[in-house]
């Protein structure tokens, strides 16, 4: 059976579609009906440290919702019994209802080299800090009888950092966040559903027949490399699973045009008519993980800068883009400066052929909606970048 062929524009506008861009934002109170609603599009909330403008979990409610109370979310997902923490797409916040499908990563974890060390340096620790879980949980690493010192800065972890890590990747321990974002660890069985903890744990490939499944709706469209990115899934144990679906018609076969390879598509994903959303997209956001995608998608190239040296920057240090009338149409390098009280715009920039009244007008209305959520009073624009002049004016 050939086939059939779809335009890049019908294939941009499934993208936007499947990761909610087509919702309207609610206009009344936001509330856990909403958080569900986005999670049910996205599927996954990546997690990072990084704080600039907010962590890096509530910009994707934010791009979706607009402007709501981020203590109402914290307590959400991080109290309830909804979410549970795991290396989905990186460190992210999943359904629990994920938890069996992830098995197989946490059963197949192998000790990386500092685990090795530990084991060999250290015998008996890594039980000794489930024991202290078990019975004291759920701790911080500082609440360890013994933490162990810190080597250094960023991944200089102390022995009871790794040995918590360690648990946490197998799936003996999982976490949850304090109001300072730090994780809390803690028995599964204290801290995920009964139901979850009972169901039964699907083979591997059909665990990750799921997970591809589950990426496509997410992603309306794609690549076998794309889907498989979703969940970190290897490429060569998903192409043949992704093919077998399309064999059995769970995913159809699609050629977009311009595209070098067969993409999949969802069944139920829709194609709206058009995509009238305007949103400032967080580096981590679900819509922009994969780069090559989002190059092939939207003819946008993006990189994080946050480890490029300041002279070697090309748009600054953190860029989110901005998503307009269906296409990345521009970006905005930005910093919450909360002592001062103001949303600081270091540069902004506007893509080759898109009005630059229209972006800036957009880009302000955005930015507005930013600092209310921030809580900051003030927006200052710095004069980089070829869309400062007028997004000054604008605002």
């Amino acid at each position: 059976m050939p086939v059939p062929t779809m335009s890049p524009d019908v294939a941009r506008r499934i993208a936007l579609g499947a990761q909610g861009f087509a919702d309207p934002r609610p206009t009344g109170r936001v509330d856990a009906r909403h958080y569900r609603r986005v999670l049910g599009r996205v599927g996954i909330i990546q997690l990072d440290s990084v704080n600039v403008v907010a962590r890096t979990h509530y910009l994707p409610f934010l791009a979706r919702l607009g402007a709501y109370d981020a203590a109402k979310l914290d307590r959400w997902a991080h109290q309830g019994h909804e979410l549970f923490e795991y290396w989905g797409h990186a460190a992210s916040l999943l359904p629990v209802e994920v938890q069996p499908l992830l098995r197989w990563r946490m059963e197949g974890m192998r000790p990386w080299e500092r685990v090795e060390s530990m084991l060999r340096e250290h015998p008996g620790f890594i039980d000794e800090v489930l024991d202290e879980i078990t019975e004291h949980g759920p701790l911080r690493v500082g609440d360890l009888n013994d933490p162990g010192s810190r080597a250094g800065n960023w991944w200089g972890w102390g022995k009871g950092k790794i040995a918590l890590e360690w648990l946490f990747a197998t799936g003996r321990i999982t976490a949850i966040r304090d109001a300072n974002f730090h994780r809390l660890y803690d028995l599964p069985s204290r801290a995920l559903p009964a139901d979850v903890l009972a169901a039964p744990t699907p083979e591997p490939d059909d665990a990750k027949r799921e997970l591809l499944l589950r990426s496509a709706r997410y992603h309306g469209i794609g690549t076998a490399r794309d889907l498989a990115d979703y969940y970190r899934i290897g490429f060569r144990s998903a192409q043949p699973l992704l093919e077998e679906l399309a064999d059995e018609g769970e995913l159809a076969r699609v050629q977009v045009r311009g595209w070098k390879e067969i993409a999949s598509r969802h069944p139920e994903a829709p194609v709206p008519r058009a995509v009238d959303a305007v949103a400032l997209l967080s580096p981590f956001d679900s819509l922009v993980w994969c780069r090559d995608r989002i190059e092939r998608v939207f003819g946008f190239h993006y990189r994080i800068e946050i480890y490029v040296p300041r002279p070697k920057r090309q748009y600054g240090y953190y860029v989110l883009p901005m998503l307009m009338d269906g296409h990345l149409a521009g970006r905005v390098d930005l910093k919450a400066d909360r002592k001062a009280g103001v949303l600081r715009v270091p540069a902004a920039w506007v893509e080759p052929g898109v009005d630059r009244d229209r972006a800036a007008r957009a880009m302000a209305g955005e930015l507005r909606t930013m600092a209310e959520f921030l809580g900051l009073g003030g927006i200052d624009v710095a004069g980089n970048g070829d869309l400062a002049d007028v997004l000054a004016r604008a605002l």
